[in-house]
């Protein structure tokens, strides 16, 4: 029985030999040496010289002609009817990106978004159904385009500064 307690007490006393305090002294080192700056040239100011030829950039469009039938009036006369729950769910926008629409209401208007998308409609925040036309609008409320119903599961319009818009699933 002896023994036992002997080999206990050793078992413990070889425990506790492995354990040791582990904290750092962090007064020994003195850390890294700071970097030096290195040198930096003289920044000159001065005039640009001249654009040289005219065809590094597109002449600016003088005035923007609306596409055929993007006048409200025009669409707004062909377009079918619509509802706002037809409206609900996932949309491909021009081909190239992704707009959801909820019926979470949102200040006027239900909230939405895109994903994806470029311009203007990377703002939009929500959007309402207004006669035979969706308004998009942005994150405040103003509106950046409109669409009209031209088919099923598809609609075609204009953002404000006259980008056109289709939908379709």
């Amino acid at each position: 029985m002896q023994l036992r307690y002997a080999m206990t007490g050793l078992v413990v006393a070889l425990a506790l030999a492995g354990c040791q305090r582990t904290a750092y002294d962090y007064s020994s080192s003195a850390g890294p040496a700071p970097l030096t700056a290195q040198p930096v040239p003289s920044v000159q100011g001065g005039q640009l010289p001249p654009p040289t030829g005219s065809s590094q950039f597109p002449a600016a469009p003088t005035t923007t002609a609306p596409m055929p039938g993007a006048q409200p009036g025009a669409m707004a006369a062909n377009a079918l009817d619509i509802t706002k729950e037809s409206m609900v769910g996932s949309w491909r926008v021009n081909g190239s990106c992704d707009m959801f629409l909820t019926l979470t209401n949102l200040g006027s208007g239900s909230r939405g978004g895109t994903r994806g998308c470029v311009g203007e409609l990377t703002a939009m925040g929500s959007w309402e159904v207004a006669g035979k036309q969706v308004l998009l609008k942005d994150r405040s409320g103003n509106q950046l385009g409109s669409v009209y119903k031209t088919a099923d599961n598809r609609f075609e319009g204009q953002t404000s500064t006259g980008q056109s818009i289709s939908l379709s699933r």
